[in-house]
């Protein structure tokens, strides 16, 4: 069951009939219910790692549990648990969401230690999804700025996914000029001007591109790439590489204030810890993901043309002085799309 809100009712029965679950003693025999927030495109991933836990919970405690999913936009889902949602897990696409949260009190403020990898089980990285026989020629970054090639992505002041998109083609050419930033801002700025639709969440360009049939070339997650694949079925669709992406590192954190006010921090922690599991690792590679642990490697993604990766804080150094200067109100994607402050 996917929920993108709880109404007071629910909200208050939750809580009211929550489980009191503690890390030592016997495990109520109930349902425990949880509710993981979590941003656009991994609706697939989770459903398939809900019901893996549910079995590994049943095994391991002979109790029933259930994890409920709400999916959006990764900016939209944060200020959502800050207004209420009652999640008690989140996995959000930019760290930043999650610094909010950690603003709010909602979260640990040292949330990027609380988990292995500074919070991230696994990663993706930024690619094309082109038609098939990739009539615009497409190949590198280069190409989404040239007349008549028309792109979509959905907009970083609301997706995460999108905000990694964005930060891939700016960083792509910082490193392939030499650290020219006008070089940098020129090319972004005519992608963007090729954009036509700026959808609010990545899944949503996702169905812009492939169900609706806008645009010569969608920007996003190679995970997302391979599931239009897999959905259309072969010669719908192709996947391009380009010479150099960013390392988009999703982040995974426990709502302390929902989790220990519906009494499930424990069965919230043991959930985010299943993600670092062999059968978590697995899941997470099997949807296209790449897994903290290279042991856990999909082959499709073993195979694929090699990809120079970089990450945000290797080109962009402080990720918060990052946001504000591209994507906060009157920020270079503002200017670059002609919104004054």
């Amino acid at each position: 069951m996917e929920l993108l809100r709880l109404s007071r009712p629910l909200l208050a029965l939750a809580i009211y009939f929550g489980s009191s679950l503690a890390y030592a003693g016997s495990i109520p025999q109930k349902i425990t219910e949880l509710l993981h927030v979590s941003y656009d495109p991994t609706r697939e991933l989770f459903r398939e790692i809900n019901e893996a836990f549910s079995a590994h919970w049943r095994k391991k405690y002979g109790g029933k549990i259930k994890v409920h999913q709400s999916h959006g936009a990764s900016g939209s889902q944060a200020r959502a648990l800050a207004e209420g949602l009652a999640g008690d897990v989140t996995s959000l696409a930019f760290s930043l969401d999650l610094e909010f949260l950690a603003k709010k009190g909602l979260v640990r403020a040292d949330w990027r230690s609380q988990y292995a990898n500074e919070s991230s089980p696994f990663s993706s990285t930024v690619v094309f999804l082109v038609r098939a026989g990739n009539p615009k020629a497409i190949s590198d970054w280069q190409d989404l700025a040239r007349e008549g090639v028309t792109v979509v992505t959905a907009n970083p002041k609301t997706s995460g996914g999108a905000r990694w998109n964005y930060l891939a083609a700016w960083g792509s050419e910082l490193i392939r000029t030499g650290g020219n930033e006008a070089a940098a801002r020129s090319l972004v700025g005519k992608i963007l001007k090729n954009v036509r639709i700026l959808d609010t969440a990545a899944r949503g360009s996702t169905t812009t591109f492939a169900a609706r049939g806008h645009g010569d070339v969608l920007i996003t997650w190679e995970s997302e790439a391979h599931l239009v694949l897999k959905e259309f079925g072969p010669g719908s669709f192709e996947i391009v590489m380009p010479t150099r992406s960013i390392r988009a590192e999703p982040v995974v954190a426990l709502v302390d204030q929902v989790a220990d006010a519906k009494h499930n921090r424990a069965a919230a922690d043991e959930y985010i810890r299943f993600l670092y599991s062999d059968e978590g690792q697995r899941i997470a590679a099997k949807n296209y993901f790449r897994p903290m642990r290279p042991d856990s490697g999909h082959p499709k993604l073993a195979a694929a043309e090699p990809i120079e990766l970089f990450k945000l804080s290797d080109i962009f150094g402080d990720a918060a002085a990052t946001q504000q200067r591209h994507f906060a109100d009157g920020g270079v994607f503002d200017q670059l799309i002609g919104i004054k402050e």
